[in-house]
């Protein structure tokens, strides 16, 4: 994973947009990648293009990366830092196969 980061981050620094990357910038950016991912499920949920989907995921993806480096964090870190706070919000016994937030179980 380490490879493609860098490879999205060079692509970025390669075109000097860097300087377009501001957090606020790159959390509307994402917000709208995810409003796009899903405008694909909008009239069918069932017979969606799955390539476009693939795409605009993988958008959200990009810009989420783009994020964590602007804000200079490991992603690998922030993300198993919040898997342990859900792991204490949702226990297996309490969480299995039960779609209720924490606070509804």
């Amino acid at each position: 994973m380490k490879d493609t980061i860098n490879r999205i981050i060079k692509f970025r620094n390669d075109r000097d947009w860097n300087q377009f990357h501001m957090p606020a910038n790159l959390s509307k950016a994402i917000s709208i990648e995810a409003g796009e991912l899903l405008e694909e499920f909008l009239w069918d949920e069932e017979n969606y293009n799955k390539e476009h989907v693939l795409e605009e995921l993988a958008d959200v993806i990009v810009y989420c990366i783009h994020m964590a480096d602007a804000l200079n964090v490991d992603l690998e870190e922030i993300i198993n830092i919040k898997m342990d706070k859900n792991e204490l919000k949702y226990p297996i016994e309490k969480a299995r196969g039960n779609s209720k937030k924490y606070t509804e179980l």
